[in-house]
């Protein structure tokens, strides 16, 4: 945890913009495997760890922003559980370590929520998003699941989304603590992606390596030499020598804060023929995009740039032709790219988006583009000092998408389909970095990850 000042301070900034009620902060409980003694790992809601820093299950935080007070919701273990669990900290000792002034029982939360609906008083919370946590809060609230959703606090999410998107400095070097380990990981990963190699002994490697310096993974990660499937998980392919692996992974620090990198190896040590254009071309992308981030910027901008930049290369590669900017603004470039350049980051790797993906990443006089690729676009609005995000951009040959676009006959002025076909087993690449939004401009977080190609070629030689 923080210093008990930061979470006091967080609230009372939360209290400040709201102005009157109660704020409801539901934290997580243990969520079984298959059966109830045999749980996931727990991760507490990063509402509640960004408000209260508390990483135990079975709690929750109650807001009042009348009287300026928070009261946490925990019941202290008894011998029974602890038993199981050796000494837990009592419920005094977990609220003053985040600078709650007030604790009650976990079952008095009901009867004090019943009260102030009696008083009239509004209750403010967020989306429910784990089927656990919608029943409770709808039982807590006396609402149905459907009433729940409907009467969900927008100031409240839009206050949470304001505050959280700011990253302050003990944040920052979180993310970097996180980013560290990362760095190792895909050092690790570059040795190890040899021929001959299954791709989960590179898997198991990163995530033990990850947990060996008190991390988790951030998310499932993407190891896989089937590069052009955005989010494939199946890592049972042993390594031939020649092909390309997406590695999308990182670690999560032990506050709960993301990291999120993507690099893409060649197995065998060199990129080969068109591989090594389309690498340099998606560094380049990336690079370009990276460079024109700053405040004010938005950041559907910095997506489209880095999408021409890419048509512009595959024009002179003989996949694409006509204008870039033209095939950009048509949709032509979801052939190669269906997805967006990046999203926010913090504690969550698309930070806050259990909040409303649209609430998080347009606004602004921005509206999500539902046409097939922008629709993926999960930011768009005007960048901000202090924000976080990722710069991602990748090249994706996937014959299902060529085979349905060329029998729909889209963009043919623009798409060579013949040589999408001639070059269907060549896969993906994709690189990623996690990026400051500076006063001036930007800064990569974390040490150098290496991605110039002559770099990540001696590292997997």
């Amino acid at each position: 945890m923080f210093a008990p000042s930061i979470y006091r301070q967080r609230r009372r900034e939360l209290m400040q913009r709201l102005g009157t009620g109660l704020v409801l902060l539901l934290g997580h409980v243990d969520s079984p495997m298959n059966y109830r003694d045999n749980a996931y790992p727990f991760r507490q809601d990063s509402s509640v760890l960004y408000y209260g820093g508390l990483p135990q299950p079975g709690i929750a935080l109650l807001l009042d922003l009348d009287a300026g007070t928070t009261t946490l919701f925990a019941d202290d273990a008894d011998v029974d559980h602890e038993v199981w669990t050796g000494p837990l900290p009592k419920a005094a000792e977990r609220a003053a370590s985040a600078g709650i002034e007030q604790h009650a029982p976990r079952a008095a939360l009901a009867e004090r929520l019943a009260t102030a609906k009696a008083q009239g008083r509004r209750v403010h919370w967020l989306p429910a998003y784990r089927g656990e946590a919608r029943l409770e809060l709808a039982a807590l609230l006396a609402l149905s699941p459907a009433e729940l959703d409907a009467q969900v606090s927008r100031p409240l999410v839009q206050a949470v989304i304001t505050q959280r998107a700011v990253k302050a400095p003990e944040e920052i070097a979180e993310m970097e603590a996180a980013l560290a380990v990362t760095h190792d990981m895909h050092l690790l990963a570059m040795h190890r992606a040899r021929p001959g190699v299954v791709e989960q002994e590179v898997v198991g490697a990163m995530e033990g390596l990850a947990l060996a310096r008190g991390c988790r993974m951030a998310y499932a990660p993407i190891f896989s030499s089937r590069g052009e499937i955005l989010h494939n998980h199946d890592h049972s392919v042993r390594l031939r020598g020649g092909e390309m692996i997406v590695n999308d992974s990182g670690a999560e620090s032990p506050r709960g804060y993301a990291s999120d990198i993507t690099r893409t190896i060649p197995v065998g040590g060199r990129f080969q023929g068109l591989q090594t254009d389309l690498y340099d071309l998606v560094l380049s992308a990336q690079e370009q995009a990276i460079g024109a981030v700053k405040p004010g910027m938005p950041y559907r901008d910095i997506h489209n740039l880095a999408c021409q930049v890419m048509v512009q290369g595959l024009i002179d590669l003989g996949f694409m032709r006509g204008d870039a900017h033209e095939a950009v603004q048509a949709g032509a470039h979801a052939i190669f790219f269906p997805c967006g350049t990046g999203h926010m980051i913090g504690l969550d790797v698309h930070d806050m988006e259990g909040l409303g993906e649209d609430l998080v990443g347009y606004g602004d006089g921005f509206e999500r583009d539902l046409r097939f690729g922008y629709k993926s676009l999960r930011l768009a609005r005007p960048l901000q000092a202090g924000w976080v995000v990722t710069i991602e951009p990748g090249v994706y040959i996937n014959p299902l998408l060529t085979h349905r676009w060329r029998a729909e006959g889209r963009h043919t002025g623009f798409i060579d389909y013949a040589m999408f076909e001639r070059h269907a087993g060549l896969g993906g690449i994709r690189i990623e970095d996690d990026v400051l939004v500076t006063p001036e401009g930007q800064r990569v977080l974390g040490p150098a990850i290496p991605k110039a190609r002559a770099d990540v070629e001696a590292l997997a030689s």
